[in-house]
Protein backbone atom coordinates (compact mmCIF):
# COMPACT_ATOMS: atom_id res chain seq x y z
CA UNK A 1 0.00 0.00 0.00
CA UNK A 2 1.03 3.57 -0.68
CA UNK A 3 0.60 6.28 1.95
CA UNK A 4 1.05 10.03 1.53
CA UNK A 5 1.35 13.07 3.77
CA UNK A 6 -0.25 16.13 2.25
CA UNK A 7 -1.85 19.52 2.76
CA UNK A 8 -5.57 19.80 2.07
CA UNK A 9 -8.02 22.49 3.16
CA UNK A 10 -5.37 24.15 5.32
CA UNK A 11 -4.55 20.97 7.28
CA UNK A 12 -1.71 18.47 7.20
CA UNK A 13 -3.29 15.10 6.54
CA UNK A 14 -2.31 11.48 5.88
CA UNK A 15 -3.97 9.03 3.57
CA UNK A 16 -3.79 6.00 1.32
CA UNK A 17 -3.01 6.46 -2.38
CA UNK A 18 -5.13 4.36 -4.71
CA UNK A 19 -3.60 1.86 -7.15
CA UNK A 20 -3.89 4.24 -10.08
CA UNK A 21 -2.05 6.93 -8.15
CA UNK A 22 -4.67 9.56 -8.92
CA UNK A 23 -6.67 9.74 -5.68
CA UNK A 24 -6.11 9.70 -1.92
CA UNK A 25 -8.31 8.32 0.85
CA UNK A 26 -8.02 10.83 3.69
CA UNK A 27 -7.67 9.34 7.17
CA UNK A 28 -9.35 10.58 10.32
CA UNK A 29 -6.23 11.27 12.40
CA UNK A 30 -4.96 14.01 14.75
CA UNK A 31 -3.03 16.56 12.74
CA UNK A 32 -0.40 16.89 15.45
CA UNK A 33 0.67 13.25 15.13
CA UNK A 34 1.00 13.56 11.36
CA UNK A 35 3.06 16.75 11.61
CA UNK A 36 5.31 15.08 14.19
CA UNK A 37 5.70 11.61 12.62
CA UNK A 38 4.54 11.66 9.01
CA UNK A 39 3.72 8.16 7.73
CA UNK A 40 5.35 6.76 10.88
CA UNK A 41 2.14 7.75 12.68
CA UNK A 42 0.64 4.60 11.12
CA UNK A 43 3.20 2.22 12.64
CA UNK A 44 1.57 -0.41 14.87
CA UNK A 45 -1.83 1.22 14.41
CA UNK A 46 -4.95 -0.10 12.67
CA UNK A 47 -5.78 1.84 9.53
CA UNK A 48 -7.90 4.86 10.52
CA UNK A 49 -11.37 5.61 9.24
CA UNK A 50 -11.53 7.20 5.79
CA UNK A 51 -13.26 10.58 5.85
CA UNK A 52 -13.25 11.32 2.12
CA UNK A 53 -11.51 10.47 -1.14
CA UNK A 54 -10.03 13.33 -3.14
CA UNK A 55 -8.19 13.61 -6.47
CA UNK A 56 -4.45 13.77 -5.93
CA UNK A 57 -4.42 16.90 -8.10
CA UNK A 58 -6.25 18.74 -5.30
CA UNK A 59 -3.61 18.13 -2.62
CA UNK A 60 -0.11 19.40 -1.95
CA UNK A 61 2.08 16.38 -1.39
CA UNK A 62 4.61 16.63 1.45
CA UNK A 63 7.58 14.41 2.24
CA UNK A 64 6.38 11.13 3.81
CA UNK A 65 8.55 11.88 6.85
CA UNK A 66 8.50 15.70 6.67
CA UNK A 67 10.69 16.23 9.73
CA UNK A 68 12.66 13.15 10.80
CA UNK A 69 13.13 13.09 14.57
CA UNK A 70 16.88 12.67 14.12
CA UNK A 71 19.53 12.59 11.41
CA UNK A 72 18.94 10.49 8.33
CA UNK A 73 21.29 7.51 8.20
CA UNK A 74 23.01 7.22 4.80
CA UNK A 75 25.24 4.63 3.15
CA UNK A 76 28.08 5.65 0.82
CA UNK A 77 29.66 3.75 -2.06
CA UNK A 78 27.10 0.95 -2.06
CA UNK A 79 27.00 0.07 -5.78
CA UNK A 80 30.15 -1.32 -7.41
CA UNK A 81 30.25 1.03 -10.41
CA UNK A 82 29.51 4.09 -8.27
CA UNK A 83 32.24 3.08 -5.82
CA UNK A 84 34.67 3.05 -8.75
CA UNK A 85 33.57 6.40 -10.18
CA UNK A 86 33.64 8.04 -6.76
CA UNK A 87 37.04 6.64 -5.80
CA UNK A 88 38.41 8.12 -9.04
CA UNK A 89 36.81 11.53 -8.47
CA UNK A 90 39.29 13.00 -5.99
CA UNK A 91 36.54 13.77 -3.48
CA UNK A 92 36.59 10.43 -1.66
CA UNK A 93 38.08 10.61 1.83
CA UNK A 94 37.74 6.82 2.13
CA UNK A 95 39.51 6.00 -1.16
CA UNK A 96 42.80 5.06 0.54
CA UNK A 97 41.06 1.99 1.95
CA UNK A 98 40.17 0.66 -1.49
CA UNK A 99 37.59 1.21 -4.19
CA UNK A 100 34.94 -1.15 -2.78
CA UNK A 101 34.39 -0.86 0.99
CA UNK A 102 34.78 -3.87 3.26
CA UNK A 103 31.91 -2.73 5.49
CA UNK A 104 29.07 -0.22 5.03
CA UNK A 105 30.22 3.41 5.05
CA UNK A 106 27.64 5.25 7.15
CA UNK A 107 27.18 9.01 7.43
CA UNK A 108 24.18 11.25 8.09
CA UNK A 109 22.18 14.20 6.81
CA UNK A 110 20.45 16.71 9.07
CA UNK A 111 16.64 16.40 9.36
CA UNK A 112 16.22 19.96 8.07
CA UNK A 113 17.48 18.90 4.63
CA UNK A 114 14.16 17.18 3.83
CA UNK A 115 11.90 18.83 1.25
CA UNK A 116 8.85 17.59 -0.64
CA UNK A 117 8.51 16.58 -4.27
CA UNK A 118 8.22 19.74 -6.37
CA UNK A 119 10.19 21.89 -3.93
CA UNK A 120 13.35 23.50 -5.32
CA UNK A 121 16.85 22.23 -4.66
CA UNK A 122 18.59 25.50 -3.82
CA UNK A 123 22.10 26.25 -5.03
CA UNK A 124 23.98 28.91 -3.07
CA UNK A 125 26.89 29.77 -5.36
CA UNK A 126 28.61 31.60 -2.50
CA UNK A 127 28.86 28.28 -0.65
CA UNK A 128 29.26 25.60 -3.34
CA UNK A 129 29.60 25.34 -7.12
CA UNK A 130 29.68 21.53 -7.33
CA UNK A 131 26.18 20.30 -6.50
CA UNK A 132 25.49 16.66 -7.35
CA UNK A 133 22.44 14.38 -7.32
CA UNK A 134 22.13 10.82 -5.94
CA UNK A 135 19.01 8.70 -6.52
CA UNK A 136 18.40 6.32 -3.61
CA UNK A 137 15.92 3.88 -2.12
CA UNK A 138 15.23 4.84 1.50
CA UNK A 139 14.11 2.55 4.30
CA UNK A 140 11.58 3.65 6.95
CA UNK A 141 12.12 1.74 10.19
CA UNK A 142 9.00 0.42 11.91
CA UNK A 143 10.28 -1.36 15.01
CA UNK A 144 12.76 -0.50 17.74
CA UNK A 145 15.92 -2.57 17.57
CA UNK A 146 19.52 -2.72 18.76
CA UNK A 147 22.13 -5.24 17.57
CA UNK A 148 19.62 -6.46 14.99
CA UNK A 149 20.71 -9.61 13.16
CA UNK A 150 20.68 -9.76 9.37
CA UNK A 151 18.19 -12.62 9.60
CA UNK A 152 15.74 -10.47 11.57
CA UNK A 153 16.48 -7.10 9.95
CA UNK A 154 13.60 -6.92 7.47
CA UNK A 155 11.09 -7.42 10.27
CA UNK A 156 12.17 -3.97 11.48
CA UNK A 157 11.25 -2.30 8.17
CA UNK A 158 7.87 -0.59 7.88
CA UNK A 159 8.28 0.67 4.34
CA UNK A 160 10.27 2.49 1.69
CA UNK A 161 10.39 5.82 -0.09
CA UNK A 162 12.51 7.73 -2.62
CA UNK A 163 15.22 10.23 -1.70
CA UNK A 164 17.72 12.34 -3.59
CA UNK A 165 20.93 12.55 -1.55
CA UNK A 166 22.01 15.93 -2.95
CA UNK A 167 25.68 16.65 -2.26
CA UNK A 168 28.08 19.60 -2.44
CA UNK A 169 31.15 17.79 -3.76
CA UNK A 170 33.56 20.67 -3.15
CA UNK A 171 32.51 20.89 0.52
CA UNK A 172 32.76 17.12 0.78
CA UNK A 173 36.37 17.26 -0.38
CA UNK A 174 37.30 20.42 1.53
CA UNK A 175 36.16 19.12 4.91
CA UNK A 176 37.41 15.54 4.39
CA UNK A 177 34.08 14.24 5.69
CA UNK A 178 30.52 14.25 4.42
CA UNK A 179 28.14 15.88 6.90
CA UNK A 180 28.46 19.51 5.76
CA UNK A 181 28.43 18.71 2.04
CA UNK A 182 25.41 16.46 2.50
CA UNK A 183 23.42 18.65 4.90
CA UNK A 184 22.92 21.93 3.06
CA UNK A 185 19.36 23.27 3.13
CA UNK A 186 17.02 21.43 0.68
CA UNK A 187 19.55 18.63 0.09
CA UNK A 188 17.20 15.71 0.81
CA UNK A 189 14.14 15.71 -1.44
CA UNK A 190 11.88 12.84 -0.33
CA UNK A 191 8.67 11.38 -1.73
CA UNK A 192 6.27 11.49 -3.38
CA UNK A 193 4.92 9.00 -0.82
CA UNK A 194 5.91 5.82 1.02
CA UNK A 195 5.02 2.19 0.32
CA UNK A 196 4.77 -0.65 2.80
CA UNK A 197 7.56 -3.22 2.85
CA UNK A 198 5.45 -5.96 1.25
CA UNK A 199 5.17 -3.92 -1.96
CA UNK A 200 8.90 -3.89 -2.76
CA UNK A 201 11.05 -6.70 -4.16
CA UNK A 202 14.51 -5.78 -2.89
CA UNK A 203 16.16 -8.19 -5.30
CA UNK A 204 14.73 -6.43 -8.34
CA UNK A 205 13.74 -2.78 -7.83
CA UNK A 206 14.82 -0.34 -10.58
CA UNK A 207 16.52 2.92 -9.53
CA UNK A 208 16.68 5.68 -12.15
CA UNK A 209 17.48 9.38 -12.35
CA UNK A 210 17.02 11.88 -15.13
CA UNK A 211 18.51 15.38 -15.30
CA UNK A 212 16.17 17.29 -17.55
CA UNK A 213 15.49 14.57 -20.17
CA UNK A 214 18.86 12.81 -19.93
CA UNK A 215 18.85 9.44 -18.17
CA UNK A 216 21.93 9.56 -15.94
CA UNK A 217 21.39 6.71 -13.45
CA UNK A 218 19.87 3.36 -14.39
CA UNK A 219 20.41 0.49 -11.97
CA UNK A 220 18.68 -1.92 -9.61
CA UNK A 221 18.70 -2.63 -5.87
CA UNK A 222 19.72 -6.19 -6.70
CA UNK A 223 23.17 -4.71 -7.39
CA UNK A 224 23.74 -3.24 -3.92
CA UNK A 225 27.12 -4.14 -2.43
CA UNK A 226 25.59 -4.36 1.04
CA UNK A 227 21.95 -5.41 1.03
CA UNK A 228 19.39 -3.83 3.31
CA UNK A 229 19.57 -6.51 6.05
CA UNK A 230 23.35 -6.01 6.19
CA UNK A 231 22.91 -2.22 6.40
CA UNK A 232 20.37 -2.45 9.22
CA UNK A 233 22.55 -4.89 11.15
CA UNK A 234 25.57 -2.59 10.79
CA UNK A 235 23.79 0.62 11.81
CA UNK A 236 22.06 -1.03 14.78
CA UNK A 237 25.34 -2.37 16.12
CA UNK A 238 25.24 -0.61 19.48
CA UNK A 239 22.79 2.02 18.20
CA UNK A 240 19.08 1.66 18.90
CA UNK A 241 17.02 2.16 15.77
CA UNK A 242 13.66 3.78 16.37
CA UNK A 243 10.33 3.76 14.49
CA UNK A 244 10.39 6.52 11.89
CA UNK A 245 14.16 6.41 11.36
CA UNK A 246 15.10 6.83 7.70
CA UNK A 247 18.03 5.02 6.06
CA UNK A 248 19.18 6.01 2.55
CA UNK A 249 20.77 2.91 1.04
CA UNK A 250 23.24 4.34 -1.49
CA UNK A 251 23.27 5.56 -5.07
CA UNK A 252 24.28 3.82 -8.32
CA UNK A 253 26.74 5.03 -10.95
CA UNK A 254 25.93 8.01 -13.13
CA UNK A 255 26.22 10.86 -10.65
CA UNK A 256 27.58 14.18 -11.90
CA UNK A 257 31.06 13.69 -10.47
CA UNK A 258 31.45 10.53 -12.54
CA UNK A 259 31.53 12.42 -15.86
CA UNK A 260 34.57 14.08 -17.40
CA UNK A 261 34.11 16.97 -17.03
CA UNK A 262 31.64 16.63 -14.15
CA UNK A 263 27.97 17.36 -14.87
CA UNK A 264 26.89 19.27 -11.78
CA UNK A 265 23.40 20.63 -11.20
CA UNK A 266 22.69 24.15 -12.42
CA UNK A 267 19.78 26.54 -11.80
CA UNK A 268 17.06 25.71 -14.30
CA UNK A 269 17.70 21.96 -14.23
CA UNK A 270 14.99 19.48 -13.31
CA UNK A 271 15.82 16.29 -11.41
CA UNK A 272 13.55 13.25 -11.69
CA UNK A 273 14.20 10.18 -9.54
CA UNK A 274 12.10 7.08 -10.13
CA UNK A 275 12.11 3.86 -8.08
CA UNK A 276 10.04 0.93 -9.26
CA UNK A 277 7.05 0.10 -7.09
CA UNK A 278 7.15 3.47 -5.33
CA UNK A 279 6.92 6.44 -7.66
CA UNK A 280 8.64 9.51 -9.03
CA UNK A 281 10.29 12.33 -7.09
CA UNK A 282 10.72 15.54 -9.11
CA UNK A 283 12.49 18.73 -8.06
CA UNK A 284 13.60 21.85 -9.93
CA UNK A 285 16.99 23.41 -9.27
CA UNK A 286 17.04 27.10 -8.38
CA UNK A 287 19.58 29.68 -7.29
CA UNK A 288 19.46 30.50 -3.59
Amino acid sequence: MKFAVFNLKGRTQLGRVNEAGNAIECFDMPEASIVRDGVAALIDQPLPKVTETVPISEVELLAPVPRPSRNIFCVGKNYHEHAKEFAASGFDSSAAKGTVPEAPIVFSKLPETVVKTGAPILIDASVSTAIDYEAELAVIIGKTGRNVSKEDALSHVWGYTVVNDVTARDLQGHHSQWLIGKSQDTFCPMGPWAVTADDIDLSDTPVKCWINDELRQDSNTGLLIFDIPTIIAAISNGITLQPGDVIATGTPAGVGIGFNPPKYLQPGDKVRVEIGGIGTLENPVEAY
